[in-house]
């Protein structure tokens, strides 16, 4: 059910990519962690769960745009943005530094169309 609702094309998913990225490539989570590496322009991709407040997520996007980082907008809240991450907690806003083995962005790019 929760992999239904993150399946991008041709079967792959967000969340196995994201798991790779977490074995692999270097990530953050939490608000104030994703707008500081925005602000050092250091995260390629933001994501964001779908029951993050709207100013936050405004105030991201904006970030997001001026620093050229990618925003995906995670289809699950932040329990299941958390779990995905790998973490035993609540995750509104993760950002992704360098995606080490993982594919994830061209996942996301496919994803967003």
């Amino acid at each position: 059910n929760f992999e239904k609702m993150v399946k991008g094309k041709g079967g792959e998913s967000v969340n196995s990519h994201l798991k790779l990225v977490t074995k692999s490539g270097k990530y953050k989570v939490g608000y104030l962690s994703t707008l500081k590496s925005m602000r050092r322009g250091k995260a390629k991709l933001v994501l964001i769960s779908n029951n993050c407040p709207p100013l936050r997520k405004s105030e991201i996007e904006y970030y997001a745009m001026l620093s050229n980082s990618l925003v995906h907008h995670y289809d699950g809240n932040n329990v299941e943005l958390g779990t995905a991450c790998g973490k035993y907690f609540n995750v509104g806003v993760a950002s992704v530094q360098e995606i080490g083995d993982s594919d994830i962005m061209r996942c996301v790019k496919s994803n967003s169309k």
